[in-house]
């Protein structure tokens, strides 16, 4: 990494993270209530007052992370580090989505371009099921790499038949409405990629790179159906 940017970093690193303003209590319980239809309409974006599934889950991960974090698979603009981290943190890719500079394009994803100890939160947000089969250990132990000791990761998953379901409405509401919601098609699905993985495998390959004190939380405004494991670098 270039001396300019590694001082960026070390800068940024160094500022107290923020997070976008929770959601209140009213917001939850409407969001809540409203499941079935923001599971069928709304992906990524806000509207008619009700919070997306995107950006739920950003805001159940911001709650876990605990310093400048490093958010794999960031996605189209880098949302996660931008709105709801108050830009302390980098986000990476291996697909060159809108919204991201070259800064946030890693071609080699199984070797992360920061020293040892940089962040103090990894995540994983509803992606750790499309890294490759054969790449899933060395991402994690990339992950753990880049963590101080006491730092954490997290990372996203559904219920299986949710996540296979949710798939497959995004697509066919992007058939049907020529919109461009589902970014797995847009970048090509990898053979080894999968649209789910089983909680235990979660787990395992966790431990097996070291995680430990491993949690689980269900996402309660979702009713269940989706849910973030946090592990720690003891």
């Amino acid at each position: 990494m270039r001396e300019a940017e590694a001082s960026a970093i070390a800068h940024r690193r160094e500022r107290r993270h923020s997070r976008a303003p929770a959601r209140t209590a009213a917001q939850r319980m409407k969001d809540c209530l409203t499941f079935p239809l923001r599971a069928l309409t709304l992906f990524h974006d806000d509207r008619w007052g009700l919070s997306s599934l995107a950006s739920e889950r950003f805001d159940y991960v911001s709650r876990e992370v605990t310093g400048y974090c490093l958010d794999v698979g960031c996605g189209r603009h880098n949302r996660f580090i931008r709105e709801y981290l108050d830009a302390n943190g980098h986000g990476i890719d291996v697909y060159a989505y809108e919204g991201l500079s070259d800064e946030n394009v890693v071609e080699d994803i199984s070797q992360f371009p920061f020293k040892d100890g940089t962040f103090r939160s990894v995540t994983f947000i509803a992606n750790l099921n499309h890294v490759p089969r054969s790449l899933r250990d060395i991402e994690l132990a990339e992950a753990w790499r880049c963590l101080t000791p006491g730092g954490n990761i997290i990372v996203t998953m559904g219920n299986p038949v949710a996540e296979i379901l949710v798939h497959k409405v995004v697509a066919l509401h992007d058939r049907l409405f020529g919109t461009e919601h589902d970014i797995d098609s847009e970048r090509g699905m990898d053979e080894e990629e999968q649209y789910y993985l089983t909680d235990s495998e979660i787990i395992e390959r966790l431990k097996r790179r070291g995680f430990a004190d491993i949690e689980k939380k269900y996402f309660w405004t979702q009713w269940g159906l989706n849910h973030l494991f946090v592990g720690w670098r003891k």
